[in-house]
């Protein structure tokens, strides 16, 4: 089933969590940063999944539960933040050994495929307590192992299955769809996530054991693919179509998308959320690719030798940042410059932002503009306001959505973004206490709510939702634990 249909038919809790649901009072305001009460005392029933049924577990990560919530006076931020910071861990992850290599296979949760962006996003916040913990330092040196192998077989696709023969429901689009494959949806962070973790990863443990033959090829691939969508000299290699209904889950133009204008921008044929883009160089993605392949150019230098390879990637992102300068920018009557979402370099612009990563609001997150920026704060406002379409207030939460979903459903992604890309306290408290009380008490993080009725909800199980939540949680504890109280 994929996504667009499957969040229809989810968002009902089960009976056994409609007393639970009941305990927890209050609503915001609607405002954009109402002053919230701290919740009522209660009892919050064990939702996690036992020790001994976890899919894998890691005594460090544990230990950072524990200190949370023995420090942490909010019992609701302490309970959530047990069910939601470990969930990729207990359900999502199933980690062997493969000719004597760590591999890792991570579902999204309830859609059992690996996607490549979900799949780093997932396993993300565990990268700082590896070092810690060997046995979690395998399992996401598996991961890393287990994207290079996907990059090498379609470096195009965004989702993947465990088993190498498995045709799932999208076999009969209209692409070079091959056998293991879930879906061949072309985005461009579908290869920055990849190159972000193996990065980080390598910087933070200091091993370079993933770093072997197969990830210099697909490194190669990276960079014949993000050349092949500059669509200089034609449409490129890559095309989609679907029968289907949502316009969002098919290309136009015989599969390829409006036209572009080739000013060297990378185009991604679809968003994070796995929509279609309306312009091809979307903007966030391509401040991405500039990132991903200036980490690249520093892998291959470092660890292969490979100069020259390493002079290909560091000239297209001096390319791609030189035109994002001056194509991505743009003039709102009300905000100033800004970024546009997408572009396609014949001077149209969309303003808009979605609340999947990368999105505008997220850059800073990703490292891949400043906070400070002037651009970026001018786009920062006006993401979250009424200039954004997909901006929502209501009387349960105020924040972004998108098109995957539909009209006014805001994503808890988005408000986890915007606490951590804020130095503002009194924000950051309003997205931390927004967020508690739109779990529907179910204790986990959603992809979407409705803004005025967090219980109508889509996806209850959403591992990236809930990692990133504890990430966010365990952010705050370090940083401004006050606002935890």
């Amino acid at each position: 089933m994929k996504r667009s249909e499957f969040v229809k038919t989810t968002g009902l809790l089960t009976a056994g969590l409609t007393m639970a649901r009941n305990v927890f009072a209050g609503q915001s305001t609607g405002t954009v940063l109402p002053d919230i009460a701290p919740p009522a005392a209660a009892e919050f029933p064990v939702v996690r999944v036992a020790a001994g049924k976890r899919h894998f577990e890691s005594a460090v990560i544990d230990e950072a539960i524990s200190t949370f919530g023995k420090n942490v006076p909010n019992q609701e931020l302490a309970w959530l933040f047990n069910n939601c910071f470990p969930n990729t861990l207990d359900t999502t992850v199933t980690h062997t050994m493969v000719d004597g290599r760590p591999d890792t296979y991570v579902i999204t949760g309830d859609i059992d495929a690996m996607w490549m962006r979900d799949s780093t996003a997932q396993v993300w916040p565990y990268l700082a307590f590896a070092k810690k913990d060997p046995k979690l330092q395998q399992l996401i040196a598996g991961v890393i192992n287990r994207q290079a192998k996907y990059i090498i077989k379609d470096p195009y696709a965004n989702a993947f299955y465990n088993d190498p023969e498995k045709q799932g429901e999208w076999k009969t689009d209209s692409t070079d769809m091959k056998k293991g494959v879930h879906e061949r949806k072309w985005e461009i962070d579908s290869l920055c996530y990849p190159v972000r973790l193996a990065w980080n990863y390598w910087k933070m443990t200091g091993d370079v054991t993933v770093f072997e033959e197969n990830y210099l090829a697909a490194i190669k691939n990276i960079l014949m693919v993000f050349k092949d969508q500059q669509r200089k000299t034609s449409d490129g290699a890559y095309h989609f179509q679907r029968t289907t209904a949502h316009a969002t889950d098919t290309l136009s133009m015989s599969g390829y998308g409006n036209p572009v204008n080739p000013v060297g921008l990378i185009c991604s044929a679809f968003r994070p959320s796995d929509d279609a883009t309306v312009f091809p160089f979307l903007v966030p993605s391509n401040f991405f690719a500039v990132k991903s392949l200036g980490q690249a150019a520093e892998i291959v230098t470092t660890v292969y030798r490979d100069n020259a390879l390493a002079a290909e990637l560091k000239a297209l992102a001096s390319e791609v940042k030189s035109a994002l300068q001056k194509y991505a920018v743009t003039t709102h009557p009300v905000y100033g410059k800004v970024y546009a979402f997408e572009t396609d370099g014949y001077g149209n612009h969309y303003l808009m932002d979605d609340a999947n990563i990368p999105s505008l609001l997220a850059m800073p997150y990703l490292g891949t503009v400043s906070p400070t920026d002037p651009v970026y704060q001018n786009t920062r406002r006006m993401v979250l306001s009424k200039a954004n379409p997909f901006y929502y207030e209501g009387t349960a939460a105020a924040g972004i959505g998108g098109p995957h979903v539909g009209k006014d459903m805001i994503w808890p992604m988005s408000l986890i973004i915007r606490g951590m890309t804020s130095n503002n306290e009194k924000e950051i408290r309003y997205c931390i206490d927004t967020l508690r009380k739109t779990h529907a008490g179910t204790g986990f993080m959603h992809e979407s709510f409705h803004k005025d009725n967090p219980e109508k909800f889509t996806r209850s199980w959403f591992a990236w939702a809930n990692t990133l939540f504890g990430e966010f949680l365990w952010k705050v504890y370090k940083e401004k634990k006050h606002l935890l109280g």
